[in-house]
C-alpha cells in the first residue's frame, strides 16, 4: 500500500544547511532530484534574502561538488547543486533504497523531508539505512494513502495512528516483542510514557469502532 512519511533532520546534518550559518532567516526548498551517473542534481529555491553572491553563501562541504545560480526573482533564487553519492547522508540513503522524495524544506532549525513509496517496507529500509549512516533522522508522520478514510482511521488522532503503525511495523505486537516502547519513543522523539498513552488510547478507539455496540452493552 502506498505510504507517505515525514522525517526531520537537524539543519547542520544536511550539506545545504551550511547556508544558515550566513543567512539564518532563509528557507531552502528542494524542487526535485535527478539521478545522473555518479551525481545527484537537485534544484532548490532559497527564499527570504537579497544578496549579490548567493552561491557564496554556501560554505564548502565535503558532499558538495558545485552550486550554481540558475535564476532569481526578487528575494527568491533558483540554484542547482551537484554532489557525489560517495557522501553518506539522507540523499544517498534515498537513492540506495529508491524511495522518492516529494519535498524537502530547510530552515536554520531543521530539514523536513516528505517521502512516498508503494511499499512501506522501503520507507523502513530508508530509515534503517540512515541509522546505519549515523544520520539522526526523526520520523514525525507516517500514513497510508487510501481513497477514503475508514471509520477506524477517523477515530484515531494522527499521533495515535503514527505510534500504532510504527509499533506494528517494528514488531512490538509480536511474541516475543522485537522492540520496546522505549525504542519506539526514540524513533518518534517522545517519552516511553507518551508512547504507552498513544498506543492505549489508539487501541481503545479501534476496539470502540470494531466491537458491535450490542455486544459491549451485554458484557
Amino acid at each position: 500500500m502506498a505510504t507517505e512519511a515525514t522525517f526531520t533532520v537537524p539543519s547542520h546534518q544536511f550539506p545545504l544547511g551550511t547556508v544558515f550559518e550566513q543567512l539564518p532567516d532563509v528557507t531552502v526548498t528542494l524542487e526535485r532530484i535527478i539521478p545522473a551517473q555518479d551525481v545527484v542534481v537537485p534544484y532548490f529555491w532559497v527564499r527570504g534574502t537579497v544578496v549579490d553572491d548567493i552561491e557564496g553563501a554556501f560554505l564548502d562541504h565535503p558532499g558538495v561538488e558545485d552550486v550554481r545560480l540558475v535564476d532569481s526573482v526578487a528575494d527568491e533564487y533558483l540554484l542547482r547543486v551537484e554532489w557525489t553519492l560517495e557522501y553518506s547522508g539522507v540523499l544517498s540513503a534515498l537513492t540506495e533504497t529508491e524511495v522518492p522524495l516529494i519535498e524537502a524544506v530547510g530552515t536554520d532549525q531543521q530539514w523536513t523531508f516528505d517521502v512516498r513509496d508503494d511499499d512501506r517496507s522501503d520507507i523502513a529500509a530508508f530509515q534503517h539505512r540512515c541509522q546505519e549512516l549515523d544520520v539522526p533522522i526523526t520520523l514525525t508522520k507516517l500514513h497510508a494513502l487510501t481513497p477514503l478514510e475508514t471509520e477506524t482511521e477517523a477515530a484515531l488522532t494522527d499521533t495515535q495512528q503514527e505510534a500504532l503503525v510504527l509499533a506494528y511495523d517494528r514488531g512490538y505486537f509480536e511474541l516475543p516483542r522485537e522492540v520496546t516502547m522505549e525504542d519506539i519513543g526514540d524513533e518518534l522523539g517522545i517519552s516511553q510514557q507518551a508512547v504507552a498513552s498513544r498506543l492505549r488510547r489508539g487501541i481503545k478507539h479501534i476496539l470502540g469502532t470494531t466491537i458491535p455496540e450490542t455486544e459491549r452493552l451485554h458484557r
